[in-house]
């Protein structure tokens, strides 16, 4: 709403957005973002989700209205513009522990001590690039902010990354500034968080974890880029919790997942960045935001028909008012995980499956009753409204004809619209029959990869680095 209002407001029509009570501070920081720190709210006390109809109806007659109607005929204030830093400008002076004290108190940090961004560190993390420190890589949302070589630097530096992770980190933030990503869903409510999938030889020349504890932190490089990923967010796009990060919950930062490409090639699969695109033998990062995620654990048979079922139960279990992606709220966004442990993957290839093969496997077991389905899109919620039919769905071309092979309410269904909306990574323990699975949050965080482009002089700059 928001965005529509400042749209009409720089046309010269007056607006009002609405918002409900506890998105107040979202509000006010989106509209500075859009340059327009004045725009017009009007609040609806509580939240209409919990509300009868006449609860509402008293709720925006009593309170509401008369907001609307100030907002569309009073002049609003003229607010005083914020002063940010000039880029590379000295902002602190201090010992490390008032550094961080300073970082913390405006909000700049995670509550986590940082790295002090010294223009010396800055300056190491900038010889691993070749791209000049004031490139702008994209215009990030909410807050408008450009995102430069120099800032993704800085923030770097302060998760406690290493100078050569740098072309990686260039390569995240320009595709955190892809429009097909999303980023201006990252406070959304359900809390999502993105997972970084990382491919290509830089997995090994960075030491990056790829066997047990893949999601855990404890080794440096899959740690500090997942933090710096939540840093940059927080600095530069400009989310910050009980303002723009509306999480009700939330999750803190996760990990980087870098795949075992020794299992793949072993086993002839495609890796997730070759899925997107990319060459094959070329380092490339993988985005998504995914709301949540649980292990299938003791993955238990020596043939894909005892396994398939239990890891498509997984999916079709954890994949729940989701699927207002997969129809809805939107259609066919929704991209589930299944990340596969070397030895349950390699069980699947020994039977001659290729990943294409358990992919439409997955597909014809994850499913759910219809009615079930059609409840998460128009009754449990109220994000796909007017009570759809899968049905109706299916005869606008909307959906597949699958959704709609019969009538019966007890039909099973996909959760997804076509096979290879099921996403399949290899990590993990290379000895233990255990799987994870994640939910996909649509568009609001859409898969996104890009090539990691390495300096001219990365083999010297590399060896350099081994050698300090």
């Amino acid at each position: 709403m928001l965005r529509a209002s400042a749209a009409a407001e720089e046309a010269g029509v007056p607006s009002v957005s609405l918002t409900c009570e506890g998105f107040i501070g979202q509000a006010a920081t989106t509209a500075t973002g859009l340059g327009l720190p004045n725009l017009p709210v009007a609040v609806v006390p509580g939240h209409v989700d919990v509300q009868t109809v006449e609860e509402l109806r008293a709720n925006v007659l009593g309170f509401t209205v008369d907001a609307v109607i100030q907002g569309l005929t009073v002049a609003q204030e003229q607010a005083s513009e914020s002063v940010e830093p000039e880029p590379g400008a000295v902002v602190f002076e201090g010992s490390v522990d008032e550094i961080n004290r300073f970082f913390y108190e405006n909000g700049w940090s995670d509550g986590l001590p940082i790295v002090p961004p010294t223009a010396a560190r800055v300056d190491e993390f900038l010889k691993f690039t070749d791209r000049a420190p004031d490139e702008e890589l994209g215009v990030l949302l909410p807050d408008k902010r450009s995102a430069t070589v120099r800032n993704v630097a800085i923030n770097g530096v302060m998760a406690g990354c290493r100078p050569e992770y740098m072309p990686i980190l260039v390569a995240l933030i320009e595709a955190m500034a892809d429009p097909a990503y999303g980023v201006e869903h990252s406070g959304n409510t359900p809390g999502a968080e993105t997972l970084i999938i990382l491919n290509g030889p830089l997995i090994r020349q960075l030491g990056f974890n790829y066997q047990q504890g893949a999601l855990r932190d404890g080794f440096m490089a899959n740690t500090s880029i997942g933090r710096f990923w939540r840093l940059y967010l927080r600095n530069v796009a400009g989310f910050l919790p009980h303002k723009t990060d509306k999480g009700t919950f939330g999750n803190t930062w996760r990990v980087v997942l870098a795949e075992n490409e020794d299992a793949l090639a072993k086993m002839s699969w495609t890796t997730i960045a070759a899925d997107q695109g990319i060459a094959a033998g070329e380092s490339a990062v993988t985005i998504s935001r995914f709301t949540g995620g649980t292990v299938l654990a003791s993955v238990f048979g020596s043939k894909p028909e005892q396994m398939i079922p239990y890891l498509a139960d997984g999916i079709a279990r954890l994949v729940a008012w989701e699927v207002i992606f997969t129809l809805g709220m939107a259609d066919g966004a929704q991209k589930p995980l299944l990340v596969l442990s070397p030895i349950l993957a390699q069980t699947l290839a020994r039977a001659g499956l290729t990943k294409q093969d358990v992919q439409r496997q997955l597909f014809e077991h994850a499913r759910i009753p219809a009615w079930k389905f059609e409840r998460y899109l128009g009754e449990w919620t109220n994000l796909s409204p007017g009570h759809p039919r899968l049905v109706d769905f299916v005869k606008s071309k909307r959906a597949p004809a699958v959704f709609a092979e019969s009538d019966d309410p007890n039909r099973l269904v996909p959760v997804v619209c076509k096979p290879d909306d099921i996403m399949v990574a290899v990590s993990g323990d290379p000895l233990r029959t255990n799987a994870y699975v994640f939910a996909h949050n649509g568009i609001l965080g859409f898969p996104t990869t890009k090539p990691v482009r390495l300096p001219g002089a990365w083999r010297r700059l590399l060896a350099e680095a081994a050698g300090r």
